[in-house]
């Protein structure tokens, strides 16, 4: 008995424990993965292009529908004009056109290269619109970044003010010095400000792209350091040819324009003209009529000169492209690794070198002017460089951020170790 009101009590223990840990979870806040899902989802072009391509699969139907039959009626000598009763002959039947064998087939298989082609449209569109939100995200941490560096810039410009008044008091320094000191302080709060108006446009820019209202409340979780990811460059070109959507969408074009030209190479292939009718004759007994017709390829150049010339030409043209648009990914991955081993070789030199020198120049400031060796403006000066160096920092991280989603981008999918 004992033992199971000690478990009961355990689970009560986790279940409120439970609770409480979902309640101090704050709403609204997201992480880079669920912004890119949220603007995936509701993005109106995304839904757009979705109807579109819903469209494009009705038509796949429509492409393999046969005709219509037709109902004939045929009344001939006629006493007075619309005499139908007097009429002394008669037909009445159906007609049916009968397409040759894999018209229809290949007609549809066009169509759902169509829709194939939205589609990769479609991959296209989501990809920019996955960089766009990265973009939007890393600027909001950017900001939230500058505008901790900002907080930290006045806490020293008052720490700065708070002794120049002490050093005044004392009569260690004029007056000036405190004024340039409230001077400095008055600038890092306008700052802050400025700061603190950047935060709240970046969140409106990422609320936009989430087709959320410009200025709903909105919190995300991320850093904007993170690990280097290794960079291949040999391997984001396969991939980035493997499975880019602009050469998915190249691809499907040419096998499109294949199927035309077999299409209109089926030009030659007569379609056949079938009707079945009841032959009426005044006086004689009822009978039936069956006529089978079908068109003779006479002008047998007129494919050859028109539609086949038409899609062999149009197929050169998308091979030229294709191989234009090989070299052009090609050189826009270069392009996007180069700029992202770039930005992790400054966020090195600023790890290694800026941020300490820049911080020991400042300490090393700081205590000289404690001690009456230095004035006011050489503090303000190491203050603004620490302040710069911090700030540079994390534009340097940021453009490391930009430059992987840009990677990201012209390769076509997610790197490994970018996701946050």
């Amino acid at each position: 008995m004992e033992s199971r009101k000690t478990a009961a009590l355990c689970l009560a223990t986790v279940l409120i424990t439970g609770i409480l840990a979902a309640q101090e979870i704050p709403k609204n806040v997201l992480t880079l993965d669920q912004c890119i899902a949220l603007a995936l989802e509701q993005n109106p072009l995304i839904l757009s292009s979705l109807n579109q391509y819903q469209a494009s699969l009705a038509r796949i139907n429509q492409a393999k529908a046969w005709s219509q039959p037709s109902l004939d009626f045929d009344s001939d000598l006629q006493p007075k004009i619309f005499d139908f009763k007097g009429s002394r002959e008669s037909y009445f039947g159906l007609s049916q056109t009968v397409e040759f064998p894999g018209k229809a087939g290949l007609r549809g298989k066009i169509a759902m290269k169509e829709s194939e082609e939205i589609l990769a449209d479609i991959d296209l569109l989501k990809l920019d619109l996955a960089f766009r939100v990265k973009q939007a995200f890393y600027g909001l941490l950017l900001a939230q970044e500058k505008y901790k560096y900002t907080e930290q810039d006045l806490e020293l410009a008052r720490d700065f003010l708070n002794k120049a008044e002490l050093k005044h008091a004392a009569g260690d320094v004029a007056l000036v010095e405190v004024l340039r000191a409230r001077l400095e302080a008055s600038k890092a709060a306008n700052a802050l400000r400025a700061a603190g108006n950047e935060v709240r446009l970046a969140k409106a820019q990422l609320n936009f792209l989430l087709a959320r209202k410009k200025y709903e409340p909105l919190e995300i979780k991320g850093e904007i350091k993170r690990p280097f990811v290794t960079l291949d460059l040999e391997q984001f070109q396969e991939r980035a040819l493997a499975s880019r959507p602009e050469m998915k969408r190249i691809m499907l074009s040419l096998d499109k324009e294949s199927l035309r030209k077999k299409q209109a190479a089926f030009s030659y292939l007569p379609d056949l003209d079938l009707s079945v009718s009841r032959h009426r004759i005044e006086g004689e007994k009822m009978t039936w009529d069956f006529t089978l017709s079908f068109p003779i390829p006479l002008f047998f150049w007129q494919p050859k000169r028109g539609e086949i010339a038409e899609a062999e030409a149009v197929l050169k043209s998308l091979h030229n492209e294709t191989e234009h648009l090989r070299k052009a990914i090609s050189l826009e991955v270069e392009e996007a690794y180069w700029n992202a081993l770039t930005a992790s070789h400054q966020i090195a030199l600023f790890e290694e070198q800026i941020l300490t020198q820049a911080e020991e120049v400042y300490n090393m400031f700081l205590f000289s002017y404690q001690e009456g060796e230095i004035g006011g403006l050489e503090l303000i000066e190491a203050r603004r460089t620490l302040v710069e160096a911090r700030k540079s920092y994390a534009d340097a991280l940021y453009n490391y951020d930009l430059t992987l989603a840009a990677l990201a981008k012209s390769v076509g999918q997610s790197l490994e170790g970018e996701k946050q």
